[in-house]
């Protein structure tokens, strides 16, 4: 079951590619972008996180924060970050495995990675979009750009 709108999002903390660990609870105060993808390297993930990047000034103007999220290892996150020019955290699902994905409804649970899962959370930790995409569906950010635009 997905979240909702209006929805409390569940907290995480989960480490990036540099092994840090991120919790969404230290990010209150100001909204934060979640998006879960499936795997680094792959074709549409890489075209997705790459449209993110190159758009990033459109959520960091508003103040939001970024964070992408998969049940990749940190080591290939890191190689992933550095080969794309990612400048937003990339976080590791690995373990428990997939255990923030399945907390926000948006795991695959057949093929063991995260469904295309979106997320803004408000300054106050509530859901202010979602929206999940199934295997092989890719995303329209349209969506994520009006829900930063409301805030």
């Amino acid at each position: 079951m997905s979240l909702s709108v209006g929805d409390v999002a569940p907290d995480f903390s989960l480490p990036d590619q540099d092994k840090q660990v991120v919790s969404l609870s230290a990010m209150r105060g100001r909204p934060v972008l979640v998006v879960f993808y499936p795997f680094a390297f792959s074709g549409t993930c890489t075209g997705e996180l790459c449209q993110l990047r190159d758009e990033l000034s459109t959520y960091t103007d508003a103040g939001v924060q970024v964070v992408a999220i998969s049940t990749d290892p940190v080591f290939s996150l890191k190689e992933w970050r550095t080969q794309q020019g990612f400048e937003f955290s990339l976080l590791s699902d690995f373990w428990p495995h997939g255990e923030t994905a399945k907390a926000y409804g948006s795991f695959f649970e057949a093929a063991g990675m995260p469904n295309r899962g979106t997320f803004l959370v408000d300054a106050e930790g509530k859901i202010a979009f979602a929206e999940v995409n199934g295997p092989g569906e890719a995303r329209e950010q349209s969506g994520w750009k009006a829900a930063v635009a409301e805030l």
